[in-house]
């Protein structure tokens, strides 16, 4: 390959790539395949079943003009006598073979889907299955454009390839080539994985993603996967109407406050003890909370007592461990949660300024 072609076949897969795999930066700006071809797919929100059945049709077929047209791309910057040659014409002969039988596969499924109004489709014949005696897919795939209409349905990130979205009677995961559905009284929920990101596309910020097992109890339809931002996971659990299996355990961290306060338990635990003596009031419940007993005293200890921002507090413990690190974590900046740990914060009673290094478990010598 010369240089130029090395650059073509670089610059012709990132293209590629972005088109299969459109990054945030892409979806955001609207170069995607739906909003592209919005004019021929539709509105989802009038006609969702119809749309996606659209979409998952175009996207398959444009995919597979990828490889064709990467073959006649490379052709273009040939010379006349270069692609006559025997080396060349065989490879690219056998590229184009091979590109074009992708393409034939594709519009031999769609041919099939298309038959009898789209009643070959996947999506169409899932819902075929729970037509029963009302009559077509049609007449249920009008139901489930109606739940979809409602304002109350849960629908995960819209920036994501796959979206999960849960109405009053369905549980549907909306892939790029195919759309997965199921009644809610036949779905069997267990959560089976989680993996946690410290960087990743959604933001600068930690993500917790969750791997939920959805079974059918219908032997005609099968099962999927959805995949979760943990963030998400409380609107969709409440959402559905049967519970979620957790047999592994797994923590779930909820909101950015919830990590949080994780590490700051983490960090408070390596902090010197506060020593509790015979003497001391008995402990009260926590007055944020008015569950838990109080276990916190701030006492200045990053720095001496003339050095330094954070000052002395002479507050008796009132406030639990958990009511303190989320009153920490409110008195941060929003917008820069990476500052969060380093960051200081005034005493919820006395406004005397403390860092966490400044937060101190009790110590009860009786116990």
């Amino acid at each position: 390959m010369t240089s130029v072609e090395v650059i073509y076949s670089v610059f012709y897969v990132l293209f590629a790539l972005c088109l299969v795999f459109p990054p945030t930066e892409f979806v955001s700006s609207g170069l995607t395949i739906h909003s592209l071809f919005s004019s021929f797919l539709g509105s989802e929100d009038l006609q969702f079943v119809q749309y996606n059945i659209r979409r998952t049709t175009l996207t398959a077929i444009l995919h597979s003009l990828l490889p064709i047209g990467y073959f006649l791309g490379l052709s273009q910057l040939w010379e006349v006598g270069t692609i006559w040659s025997q080396p060349v014409l065989s490879s690219w002969s056998i590229g184009c073979l091979l590109s074009l039988g992708v393409v034939t596969v594709v519009v031999v499924f769609v041919l099939r889907w298309r038959n009898d109004q789209w009643s070959g489709h996947p999506l169409a014949q899932t819902l075929a299955l729970y037509a029963n005696d009302r009559g077509s897919w049609t007449s249920v795939a009008a139901d489930v454009n109606t739940e979809f209409r409602r304002i109350d349905k849960f629908a995960s990130n819209a920036l994501s390839m796959s979206r999960v979205v849960v109405t009053d009677s369905w549980l549907i995961q909306i892939s790029p080539y195919r759309v997965h559905i199921l009644h809610q009284s036949d779905a069997k929920l267990s959560m089976t994985d989680s993996q946690e990101l410290e960087l990743s596309h959604l933001g600068s910020t930690a993500v917790q993603f969750l791997t939920i097992k959805v079974d059918s109890t219908r032997t005609d339809i099968p099962g999927f996967v959805v995949r979760l931002n943990s963030l998400e996971y409380n609107d969709f659990k409440e959402k559905m109407r049967s519970p979620i299996g957790n047999a592994r355990s797994i923590v779930i961290h909820l909101t950015l406050s919830d990590r949080f306060v994780d590490a700051f338990k983490t960090q408070v635990m390596q902090n010197p003890r506060f020593q509790l003596t015979p003497r001391t009031a008995e402990l009260e419940n926590c007055i944020g909370c008015m569950q838990n007993v109080s276990n916190i005293k701030l006492q200045k200890l990053c720095d001496d007592n003339l050095s330094g921002e954070c000052t002395t507090c002479y507050c008796r413990p009132m406030w639990c461990m958990d009511c303190m690190g989320k009153w920490f974590a409110s008195r941060q900046d929003q917008a820069q949660p990476a500052t969060w740990l380093s960051g200081k914060s005034p005493c919820p009673t006395c406004r005397a300024v403390f860092c966490m290094l400044d937060v101190c478990l009790l110590h009860n010598p009786d116990e």
